[in-house]
């Protein structure tokens, strides 16, 4: 049994695919972390920088949704093989941008190619793997890639904090490397087209041996409007309440949470010193909490640590929005909210969603009814990255906290509902 879930030869598979992991999350961090260097440097407005944001995160959702549908039309491997060059092309634009316009171009690169890696090299993973034990190992490691990219782009804008754009350029170079070697190893490796080569094999092989049998088309809308459809659909809208709320927050931490510091920080001299730091403990924090949800995510301990995890959620933001209002060293109450935000998310946060969306729908849509709310929840991050620079400027920041913490409150209460009506959802799953 132990052999089932031994890599061997799927070793080069896993380091392939783990590196678009850290393009992925590289990408985002890394505009993230430098975006006031990159500001500075070209003089944009907030707006400005609100509108580089949105076009990533628009082009990473656009990427999700229509990825894996491209794929699937001109040819998983290819595109698996190919993606990466053009990300190549989108760092080094990054990296030396000149103007605003260029600096979109980039951004829009990177959340196209970035939003199609993902579900790409997740999919060449689990088809490629000769068992489940095998596919399980591959795609659950990929998250550590995930995080090792984030951590190292934090880490490079931390250590070259005091250098403005040189940081950005160290950044955006370093994944242009990562996005050239990923790539020439994906078209080149004779191991890797061998694996593809055999999953081919056994995916004809059974092909034939299923024949012409004929299969019960199941689609999105026969199931939300349908036969228990009520069900279905209470869980459709209670599941995309939550998740895009949540992620609204989630989303502008990711992307703006350097630019949040370092605007409220009145020492110029070491505001991207101090913001790129605080980021790199916060990231630390989040990445052990995200270990032990996992530890903990199929046992009884899930619901009440779900609890846990949301109340502070809206604790973590009443303390930003009531430090603010207080006036002196509300800098200290945004740094004390985004970490109480980051150590209990992994409780009631992007895990949870994922959890729900597999276990509440018919297996035949649950990839579709995820894509879709993936996507729709990015357009909406989108939208709202074009105001979020204004939004947390010093003089709106404390407003802006309260809108931020009834966003949290709506996805915790929504979570309420769905982690209450789990059973019920199961039982109606069963018989469907």
């Amino acid at each position: 049994m132990s052999e089932s879930t031994k890599l061997g030869k799927y070793k080069g598979l896993q380091i392939a695919s783990g590196l678009g992991g850290i393009l992925g999350s590289g990408c985002i961090v890394g505009l993230s972390a430098t975006i006031t260097v990159i500001k500075d440097y070209l003089g944009l407005s907030p707006v400005q920088v609100g509108v580089v944001s949105s076009v990533m995160t628009f082009c990473i959702g656009f990427g999700s949704l229509f990825g894996g549908r491209i794929a699937d039309a001109i040819g998983r491997v290819r595109v698996y093989n190919y993606v990466n060059f053009i990300y190549a092309i989108g760092t080094l634009i990054m990296a030396f941008t000149p103007n605003y316009p260029s600096l979109l171009v980039a951004a829009a690169i990177l959340g196209l190619t970035s939003g199609t890696e993902l579900p790409v090299s997740l999919s060449i993973m689990s088809t490629d793997a000769p068992n489940e034990g095998i596919s399980n190992k591959l795609v659950s490691s990929h998250q550590i890639y995930w995080h090792f990219g984030q951590f190292i782009s934090y880490l490079v804008t931390f250590f070259l904090s005091t250098t403005g754009i040189v940081s950005a350029r160290v950044v955006f170079v370093f994944l242009t490397v990562i996005a050239l070697i990923s790539a020439l190893w994906r078209t080149f490796s004779k191991s890797l087209a061998e694996i593809h080569a055999e999953a081919a094999a056994r995916e004809l092989a059974s092909a034939k041996a299923e024949g012409e049998s004929e299969t019960v088309k199941v689609s999105v809308s026969s199931v939300l409007f349908g036969k228990n459809s009520k069900v279905f659909l209470f869980s459709f809208i209670g599941i995309g309440v939550y998740y895009v709320a949540w992620n609204l927050l989630a989303n502008t931490w990711g992307q703006f949470q350097t630019y949040l510091l370092a605007v409220n920080i009145p020492d110029e001299a070491h505001r991207q010193t101090f913001a790129t730091g605080i980021g790199l403990i916060l990231l630390t924090v989040a990445t052990i909490m995200s270990a032990v949800f996992t530890g903990i995510s199929a046992s009884h301990l899930r619901k009440p640590l779900f609890f846990l995890g949301g109340a502070m959620q809206v604790v973590a933001m009443a303390v930003m929005a009531i430090g603010i209002g207080m006036g002196n060293g509300s800098l200290w109450f945004i740094v004390a909210g985004l970490a109480l935000f980051n150590i209990f998310n992994s409780f009631a946060g992007e895990a949870m969603y994922k959890l729900w969306t597999q276990n509440a729908f018919p297996s035949q849509v649950r990839a579709s009814i995820q894509g879709f709310l993936n996507g729709f929840s990015r357009i909406c991050c989108a939208l709202f990255a074009i105001v979020t620079p204004t939004l947390v400027a010093p003089e709106n920041i404390g407003a802006t906290a309260w809108g931020f913490f009834g966003i949290i409150l709506v996805s915790f209460l929504a979570g309420v509902v769905m982690i209450n009506t789990e059973k019920s959802r199961s039982a109606v799953l069963a018989e469907n």
